[in-house]
């Protein structure tokens, strides 16, 4: 196989693009520490801060996706970005002269991808989700090699392009796995939690989820004492609910609370956690099967064909999460929560059985078809 030395890695718009993306990037570099990474991203979007956090190099394009209301005023500027992106996506490709281009979905992979095709660089397209976005269906039939997430992609992308992987975790997740994680002891003393309460961990998907925000708040304006809940809480409510929870935390006084708008080593959280509620995008199912914690799933409602509930029962079929519909997550969540912590033996029979679907050699996977397609 070759060695991978330059590549650019694209694409981004949410956590559930860039963290596949630095896992890849930190599997090349952990085969060869002088290779030479770069991303390029969206301008304004998420990847622009989350990228240079984990020490590689970013650039950004203009660009930014359609309005799905076609009469937005918003869609005239797209022609314009999309020019602009092409143009300054071609020049990259000519400036970093890379062995390979990855995509991983968000709107800045299309640009990127599209100019190394013409130039006949080998692309490869990692997608995490068994429904894709639009711009790795656009360009599917036109990429080298179409890494997997999840089964189901054959009636999206042709089958001979096809290799399943699963999807990459950084390093620190897949560790959980490995049995080098985080020690839970320290785990809590980094959220500043004790170690007389059980820990759940509510994460609504790297931008929150504002039906599970509010199912939290109805928990803490119930029992807003630690001692009254029986559990501890920590909180992920996404970047863009963070000042408002806050807010909501400072005007309704909680103990046993930790809020936070983004968590970047997502092992701590894992190894603090007794039970896990979450959204049921690609990659958290690929995490909390590998962390091997039980789950109640909440998909959400405003995904096409409602891939979030095939992701979940991926996991509840195997008994290893319970699915609660979006509709109900305000006011029942609490309930389910209390229940399963009051009944420790199915905790640890769902935590066993999530193990069975976890995938921590995805990077490794995805890494050796991009060596392939360059030698």
């Amino acid at each position: 196989m070759a060695v991978l030395n330059n590549v650019i890695i694209s694409g981004g718009g949410t956590g559930g693009h860039i963290h596949p993306a630095l896992a890849i990037a930190d599997e090349i570099k952990r085969r060869n520490p002088q290779a030479n990474i770069r991303f390029v991203g969206a301008l304004g979007r998420m990847e622009m801060d989350k990228v240079p956090a984990a020490g590689y190099d970013i650039d950004g394009l203009w660009i930014s996706g359609i309005d799905r209301s076609l009469t937005s005023t918003r869609n005239l500027s797209f022609p314009f970005k999309l020019v602009s992106s092409l143009w300054k996506a071609r020049r990259l490709l000519r400036a970093h002269q890379p062995q390979a281009v990855v995509g991983v979905g968000g709107f800045a992979s299309g640009p990127l991808l599209d100019q190394a095709v013409r130039k006949g660089i080998p692309t490869l397209i990692q997608e995490q989700n068994s429904f894709p976005g639009i711009t790795n269906r656009l360009l599917a039939n036109r990429v080298d090699r179409i890494c997997a997430g999840l089964p189901g992609l054959d009636r999206w992308f042709p089958k001979e392009r096809i290799v399943h992987t699963g999807n990459p975790l950084r390093a620190h997740v897949c560790a959980l796995a490995e049995g080098q994680d985080t020690a839970t002891t320290e785990a809590l003393a980094h959220w500043g939690l004790s170690e007389d309460l059980p820990v759940v961990f509510v994460m609504g998907g790297s931008l929150g989820a504002q039906s599970m925000n509010e199912a939290v708040k109805t928990i803490l304006g119930k029992q807003p004492r630690q001692s009254e809940r029986g559990y501890q809480l920590l909180w992920q409510c996404g970047a863009r609910y963070e000042t408002e929870s806050q807010a909501w935390l400072k005007s309704h006084p909680c103990d046993g609370v930790v809020c936070s708008g983004f968590i970047d080593r997502m092992d701590w959280a894992y190894q603090a956690a007794t039970l896990i509620a979450s959204r049921a995008g690609a990659m958290s199912i690929a995490e909390l099967a590998l962390v091997g914690k039980p789950a109640i799933l909440v998909p959400s409602p405003h995904v096409a064909e409602d891939h979030q509930t095939h992701n979940a029962r991926s996991l509840t079929e195997l008994g290893g999460a319970l699915l609660l519909p979006d509709n109900q997550v305000r006011e029942q969540l609490g309930s389910q929560l209390t229940s399963l912590l009051k009944d420790p033996e199915s905790c640890a029979r769902m935590g066993s059985a999530m193990t069975q679907a976890a995938r921590p050699h995805a990077a490794a996977a995805v890494v050796d078809e991009l060596e392939s397609l360059v030698s």
